[in-house]
């Protein structure tokens, strides 16, 4: 984990082992495919999903199966996050994201960053990326570009430095790519013949909003018992839309301080 933090900070990209057995990988990979077909329906159709660009990517998977719940709470990923991030992080977003193959055109086939807009360089991170393999990533199926060390500048990287210091990172099944979320990255072409599919997690500091908002998605009762999960799904942190509802909110803390004394 230690060389995954220091890799981290130094070139803003790391490859790290999860530790699954085949038995889990196999398992993830018949979940990941059951909860594509869930997005599909329940998305008014891979038509419909295809008109606006969302076919290959899988929003908030934990919703649909808590397996990618646990995936999200992998215990190494929340320590490394924490330790560059801070203490209180959040699961600012959850997507499924596939990439197709036979070299067809893929939304993540652009340079960017995890933090649209944001080209601002800081002391630590405001982010992590933890792009989790489903399946191997390979230079044929469209591995992730890096662009090492791009997390510490504000600017795109020129053409030419991209193509001198660009990589690949190739990774087994089962690994983790993490990245700094300034770091710039692209997919690649997937010239094999199956679509290349991973689940990933962005981890912000608390003020950045979530993609979605997962408190809403998930009901206010979601894991009323277990407060870590609540925390790292941003419960306690939605816009009172009311002064009456800011007056609540501070009642309830009062209420929950008062309790635990």
């Amino acid at each position: 984990m230690e060389r995954a933090i220091e890799s981290l900070r130094t070139f803003g990209y790391a490859i790290y082992d999860a530790g699954f057995s085949p038995s889990e990988m196999a398992a993830l990979r018949e979940r990941f495919d059951a909860v594509r077909e869930m997005v599909y329906q329940q998305g008014g159709g891979r038509d419909r999903l295809t008109r606006i660009d969302e076919q290959h990517t899988l929003r908030a998977m934990l919703a649909h199966d808590a397996s990618f719940l646990e995936l999200a709470r992998h215990p190494d990923i929340l320590a490394i996050a924490r330790q560059l991030v801070g203490d209180y992080i959040v699961l600012n977003q959850q997507n499924g994201v596939i990439n197709p193959g036979n070299g067809r055109e893929y939304n993540q086939g652009k340079w960017h960053r995890d933090l649209p807009y944001q080209h601002f360089v800081s002391s630590r991170p405001l982010a992590i990326n933890a792009l989790f393999c489903v399946d191997e990533f390979t230079h044929d199926n469209g591995a992730t570009l890096v662009a090492p060390a791009s997390h510490k500048m504000e600017a795109f990287p020129s053409d030419e430095f991209l193509r001198q210091t660009a990589l690949q990172a190739v990774a087994p099944a089962g690994h983790f790519i993490i990245l700094d979320a300034m770091t710039f990255h692209s997919g690649a072409v997937n010239r094999s013949p199956r679509d290349r599919r991973a689940v990933n997690h962005v981890y912000t500091i608390p003020m950045i909003r979530q993609q979605i908002d997962l408190p809403a998605v998930l009901g206010a009762d979601y894991r009323k018992e277990d407060s870590s999960v609540r925390s790292l799904l941003g419960y306690g942190l939605e816009v009172p839309r009311s002064v009456e509802e800011y007056y609540l909110s501070r009642e309830q803390r009062v209420q929950g301080s008062r309790a635990a004394m």
